[in-house]
């Protein structure tokens, strides 16, 4: 089974087009969105991750190429060098997927499939302890 990270960048003639039912129903894959900003009457992105076998993900980023509605494919992954890290928590103040949050004896849990890899975590890391893997 293939996994892939993808944020999709809606033009603004495709909103309210069922874009994600047709991949459902097309391919047969599945479509988790992790993150959306979507507005009426404007452009909109979404961050999702789409599952499924090899042929009906690839064959579904092929059909998302060909209707003009862009994509790009997370590669990379975030690492924290834990042995490093002072569980100061400000990497969780700036993740919006809360991928990144403070357990209650105030350490750093960081759940990898919740991650976005936005790298905004990367910039708040007063340490420089987290960076990205390809």
């Amino acid at each position: 089974m293939k996994k892939v990270k993808v944020k999709l960048h809606f033009p603004r003639k495709w909103l309210g087009r069922p874009l994600i039912s047709e991949l459902i129903t097309k391919y047969g894959i599945v479509f988790n969105i992790l993150h959306a900003d979507i507005s009426y009457d404007s452009e909109g992105t979404l961050i999702a991750e789409i599952s499924g076998d090899d042929d009906s993900v690839n064959n579904a980023l092929a059909y998302i190429d060909s209707v003009d509605v862009k994509y790009k494919l997370y590669n990379k992954s975030i690492i924290i060098r834990e042995e490093e890290c002072i569980d100061c928590g400000a990497c969780t103040a700036v993740c919006p997927s809360e991928a990144l949050t403070m357990d209650s004896n105030n350490k750093l849990r960081f759940d990898k499939e919740k991650c976005l890899v936005c790298e905004l975590c990367i910039k708040a890391c007063p340490l420089k302890i987290i960076s990205t893997e390809f």
